[in-house]
């Protein structure tokens, strides 16, 4: 029989709101303004009908904020609150600790978490270095606890197609792909903006998508060059820009930038027989595959102050456009999965290792950032 759990959310800023009226809604959508009453709130519903009501499974036990308007909001909304976190952990009826606080404080109160009998639900950056992340595994190990890192971006839309136009083979044998986020309002004004914090655009964006790049490929990395930017911040990267070398040869541009008032597509894909791009995140975009190598003979054309004929673009009659392909996935499984895995009936999704594996990248970025120079990653022991 399918066990209920409760769950408490400790920090209920931006992102602990949201939780909270996806969690206490049990849409695992988060709206921001609506009640917290799932049959009295219509805006807040499941996305499709494949996933999971995690009302079901996770049922909001409360929350704790340091900062009162948090536990007025709270209360606005019907959500019990906690006067500290200590009484959060003594609370014999919450199975879970969802940390959302800034990232300094991710892995005292983790550890903290475990050692009172919690399972832990932690946003990203789990922790701020590779090290923390060590620390942190041997005290889920020692206590029996389960700690989830919350890489939820895996379920994106725009991801989910780039994964199976990788996996599909569907612009031939994928040789590059480019990995992006542009904005153009610099770095939030919050913590975010400090490095005592664990603020920058590394930890905030970074750790979203070279986790899913680890996660799409199955490869080891042999080489990583990185370059963070301080355009807007000189306290924390305002942006980078990382390049990754699979021991395949496939190469990954990973790209965060917060002064691009043009930005470029979310993603980029080449292939050996065709090309993907998705220009948003209403994913936007087609694929182009071509029909044959064989015809290679082109007319010169005029390009700039010369003619050329290697650049010479393809008519219709090599190429084939096409739709990007339909993904179907469930919206709530990173919940789902966390609540089936702390009663034994799923393996986790998320994982330690694979948190472990993505921290470690970002030493390796941090590293080639201050040397200017190419980091041997996985090819070598570190």
């Amino acid at each position: 029989m399918l066990k209920k759990r409760r769950i408490a959310i400790v920090g209920c800023g931006g992102m602990g709101g949201g939780h909270a009226i996806a969690i206490g809604s049990g849409s695992g959508n988060a709206v921001w303004g609506a009640n917290s009453d799932k049959e009295t709130d219509a805006n807040i519903i499941l996305d499709k009908a494949g996933d999971t009501d995690i009302s079901q499974k996770l049922e909001l036990a409360g929350i704790f904020d340091i900062d009162l308007s948090r536990i007025e909001w709270a209360h606005t909304r019907g959500f019990k609150t906690y006067d500290s976190f200590d009484a959060v952990l003594g609370d014999p009826d919450v199975d879970i600790v969802l940390i959302s606080t800034p990232n300094h404080l991710h892995k005292k109160m983790a550890i903290a978490a475990m050692r009172a009998g919690k399972h832990v639900l932690c946003e990203k950056p789990v922790m701020m270095n590779s090290r923390d992340m060590e620390e942190v595994m041997q005290v889920s190990k020692e206590t029996g606890m389960v700690f989830y890192p919350r890489q939820n971006r895996r379920w994106d839309k725009d991801y989910r197609i780039v994964q199976r136009i990788y996996r599909e083979n569907l612009v031939g044998s994928c040789c590059r792909i480019e990995s992006r986020v542009h904005g153009s309002r610099g770095i939030p004004g919050d913590w975010r903006g400090e490095a005592e914090f664990g603020g920058g655009m590394l930890l905030d964006w970074g750790v979203h998508l070279l986790d899913r790049i680890l996660v799409m490929v199955p490869e080891k990395i042999t080489n990583v060059f990185a370059k963070l930017t301080h355009i807007t911040n000189d306290n924390v990267d305002d942006g980078f820009t990382i390049f990754l070398t699979f021991e395949s040869g496939l190469t990954a541009l990973v790209e965060v930038g917060t002064y691009n008032f043009i930005g470029l597509p979310l993603w980029y894909v080449v292939g050996d027989h065709g090309s993907a791009i998705i220009r948003n995140w209403k994913c936007e975009g087609e694929m182009v595959r071509l029909s044959s190598w064989e015809d290679k003979d082109a007319a010169p054309i005029m390009a700039g102050a010369g003619l050329t004929k290697t650049m010479a673009p393809r008519d219709d009659q090599t190429l084939q456009r096409m739709e990007l392909p339909e993904v179907n996935f469930d919206n709530n499984e990173l919940y789902s999965n966390l609540v089936d895995t702390i009663n034994g009936d799923a393996e986790q999704i998320v994982t330690q290792e694979q948190a472990l594996r993505v921290l470690r990248l970002i030493d390796a970025v941090r590293e080639s950032d201050r040397t200017g120079k190419t980091v041997a990653f996985e090819s070598c022991e570190r």
